[in-house]
Order: structure tokens, then C-alpha cells, then sequence
């Protein structure tokens, strides 16, 4: 196949060269970006029940709740979530009770 037209190439094929090399830098330019903004995988050294811990202790700390509350809300935490039977409801951020 005879990819020259006489001594030069033909205006469509320099124009699609032209084309193919700046698809080849947006390219790299694209997968460049999405190395950089995706970073390492991000991992969580504690579990979740160790950061509600350590909220209810600063809350504690800063006298927001008392001893009392502070173990309920703690023995909430340890069973994972559940209300213990015969305890008293937990309270929304408006201090409104979830129980009806």
C-alpha cells in the first residue's frame, strides 16, 4: 500500500495523525489525573464501634451526659445497636424519642 502522494502527504492523512497524537496525550493526561486524584485505598484502623467509644468518652468528658447515660448509650454500643429490653428510648438530635 502507497501511503505518499508524491513527495508530501495528502492534507487528510497529516490531519489525522495531527488527531491521533493529541488523543494519545489527552489520554495520558486522563490516566495521569486518575492515578493522582485516586490516591491509595484509604483503610480504616478502627472499627466503628471504637469511634462511637470515643465520641460518647468525649462527650462524657466535656459533661454533655452523665454516668448514667453514658453507660446505657455504652451498652447500646456493645450489643450493637439494639435496645436492651425494659431500657429507657434513645433520643433524636431534637431530643425527641424514637418510640411513637
Amino acid at each position: 500500500m502507497v501511503i505518499w502522494f508524491g513527495s508530501h502527504w495528502a492534507f487528510w492523512q497529516s490531519g489525522l495523525m495531527w488527531i491521533a497524537v493529541l488523543a494519545f496525550w489527552v489520554l495520558v493526561a486522563w490516566v495521569g489525573y486518575v492515578f493522582i486524584t485516586s490516591g491509595p485505598p484509604r483503610t480504616r484502623s478502627r472499627d466503628d464501634g471504637a469511634d462511637a467509644r470515643h465520641i460518647l468518652d468525649q462527650r462524657l468528658a466535656r459533661g454533655e451526659i452523665d454516668a448514667e447515660e453514658y453507660q446505657r448509650l455504652r451498652d447500646l454500643i456493645d450489643s450493637g445497636g439494639h435496645h436492651p429490653r425494659g431500657g429507657a428510648p434513645l433520643l433524636r438530635a431534637g431530643g425527641t424519642s424514637d418510640h411513637g
